[in-house]
């Protein structure tokens, strides 16, 4: 069996999975702003799944990772700084732990269901904030780790923004005073795709990926900004920059912790059945 730990900004998911990567049992609990308190809740929901002999965990983490020494060296909107989380996540769930950003383990997650189609993929998840990953044959491209699509700079409104400033989740709450999911009239939707197609064609310029796969709570409308999102983004097609097809995640709200058993196994190898 395996364990991943998707730890969000509001909520961390805590899930055994078995040796096919399926989910058997699942717990949330809201994250702590206090690390220490964190781990004392993440230790009482490891104690609570029935199964305690794990082969190797996932952990997820919103923000810079360190991966060679297993620390978390920020973590977006939650205020721990260059924590020992690896170390601390083995004593808890007695195994090898794989850590890795969160966006990068849902690319890699959501890149595993289309392998047989896409060798590159650009995985962007689109919320509170906006994250990205790229994954290259199943593997998380190294040169890309660590970058912060959502962190681009772009002009917008005469001024030049973080592109998750405008175009994230929140964003759209703080523009229009509503959330996603009660957006239907299409001039809002086609300002909106607007802006994420500006982030976007910056990265497929620099990435060129054969598939972009959205995620994140904005994806879930994609049906009513679709149409305005690929006409935007053909404008910018060249002969040298092609435009992807675009697809919604498959599993957008457990493509975390997918990718957390998919890490771990390429790490840490199979768990014998």
């Amino acid at each position: 069996m395996y364990v991943g730990v998707d730890i969000g900004g509001t909520k961390t998911l805590v899930a055994s999975l078995d040796e096919h990567g399926v989910i058997v049992e699942r717990f949330k609990f809201p994250t702590p702003q206090t690390y220490g308190m964190f781990l004392e809740n993440l230790a009482t929901f490891i104690a609570k799944l029935s199964t305690k002999d794990f082969f190797a965990a996932g952990l997820a983490i919103p923000g810079r990772v360190d991966r060679a020494n297993g620390v978390g060296i920020a973590f977006g909107n939650l205020p721990w700084r260059e924590v020992p989380i690896k170390a601390d996540v083995e004593r808890l769930t007695h195994c090898p732990v794989a850590i890795e950003n969160d966006a990068n383990l849902a690319g890699l997650s959501e890149a595993m269901l289309l392998k047989d189609t896409y060798n590159k993929v650009l995985y962007v998840t689109i919320g509170t904030g906006i994250g990205t990953g790229i994954i290259v044959n199943q593997v998380i491209d190294p040169a890309f780790a660590d970058s912060e699509g959502g962190e681009i700079l772009l002009e917008h409104g005469g001024k030049m923004e973080r592109w998750e400033h405008f175009a994230s989740g929140k964003a759209i709450v703080r523009r229009f005073g509503k959330k996603a999911r009660d957006i239907t009239d299409e001039k809002t939707w086609q300002i909106i795709a607007h802006d994420i197609a500006m982030g976007l064609a910056d990265i497929i310029t620099i990435v060129q990926p054969e598939v972009i796969v959205l995620g994140g709570g904005v994806d879930g409308y994609f049906d009513r900004f679709e149409k305005f999102l690929v006409a935007d983004l053909q404008q910018y097609e060249t002969p040298l920059v092609p435009i992807p097809p675009i697809k919604c995640a498959q599993r957008p709200d457990d493509a975390v912790v997918y990718g957390c058993y998919d890490l771990a196994v390429q790490q840490y190898g199979k768990a014998a059945p």
